[in-house]
């Protein structure tokens, strides 16, 4: 508003509170505002340095398009977390060390940019705030980023997903989860193989360049079988082999959690913590219809690991894999 006519209109809103004759209040005749004076309400902002960034101010909260780059912030603005209306949030290229689990508030938040960072994780909690139904775009790149949680794969909204350049030893177990996935980098990390579920994956394109995977050798398995079966992995294996509800309402957190994460048999059938583990090969164009190459030898294949159940699960595999090579 004009200052001055705020000024008189609250003078006569004094003077009428005080019982003063409305004739005698001085009262401006009502004129429509024009349009340049009215200012829309402001939905981008783009700060590109630390100089231009407002730390007097507060940020529009109309704002849907927020980017904060190159403006050396150690942590994340607690003014950033009340603008409820954001889409899209970039705060690439800054030295952000740790996310707080609030930006799970950010009910529209459907691009999240943190490119050039120093993150060494990306919380659980994030991944089971409401970011879980609207989270499309997520770059995570150019950070310390050693492994993500469990919790990562509920983020099944994500289309796109960017982690290359980081220090990431495996990627989450139940990727396959991640149904909308279209486009994924993982290039120039520390991956040895892919999880089993990498499968699951149908993507449009993907690149993991430059990661250190290893020879698979399937006639070296990683025998976690143990036999008999304890009590624990029998019941484990028959709640999900015949599908069996369960929940924290019924079972003690730990032993949600444990089945969450069970691996699946060559068979289809469930194994808990008593298995056998192999690495193959498995060519990446079976997930992925633009592929870039994993090596400078042209190759687009890589390690995956595969699981059994059984010591007959494993010599049937055996037997096929023996007479497919001769």
């Amino acid at each position: 508003a004009n200052a001055s006519n705020l000024k008189n209109f609250l003078s006569a809103v004094r003077l009428a509170h005080q019982g003063t004759d409305i004739g005698a209040l001085p009262l401006s005749t009502l004129v429509p505002a024009k349009t340049s004076e009215v200012e829309k309400p402001k939905t981008k902002m783009i700060i590109t340095s630390r100089r231009d960034y407002p730390l007097t101010k507060n940020f529009p909260y109309s704002l849907e398009h927020l980017q904060a780059s190159y403006c050396k912030l150690a942590r994340i603005d607690m003014r950033v977390l009340c603008l409820k209306k954001l889409r899209k949030l970039d705060l690439s290229h800054n030295h952000i060390k740790q996310l707080p689990a609030t930006i799970g508030d950010l009910i529209c938040l459907q691009e999240l940019n943190l490119h050039d960072n120093h993150l060494e994780s990306f919380s659980g909690a994030l991944c089971n705030s409401t970011l879980q139904k609207s989270l499309q775009f997520l770059d995570l790149s150019q950070n310390k980023i050693k492994a993500l949680p469990i919790q990562f794969c509920q983020l099944r909204e994500l289309v796109n997903l960017k982690l290359d350049d980081n220090e990431l030893i495996r990627l989450p177990f139940k990727i396959g989860q991640l149904d909308h996935l279209r486009f994924l980098s993982a290039a120039r990390n520390k991956l040895p193989f892919l999880p089993s579920d990498f499968r699951k994956l149908c993507l449009e394109s993907l690149d993991l360049f430059g990661n250190p995977f290893e020879q698979p050798n399937p006639l070296v398995p990683n025998i976690q079988l143990k036999i008999p079966l304890t009590l624990l992995e029998c019941a484990a294996r028959a709640t999900i082999n015949y599908r069996i509800p369960y929940g924290c309402h019924l079972l003690p957190s730990h032993l949600c959690e444990d089945l969450e994460v069970a691996k699946t048999c060559q068979c289809g059938r469930a194994c808990l913590s008593s298995f056998i583990q192999i690495t193959v090969t498995m060519n990446l164009h079976h997930v992925a219809h633009t592929v870039v190459l994993v090596d400078n030898m042209g190759g687009t294949e890589a390690p995956i690991i595969c699981y059994f159940c059984s010591l007959d699960c494993y010599s049937q595999f055996l037997d096929r894999y023996l007479q497919s090579n001769g």
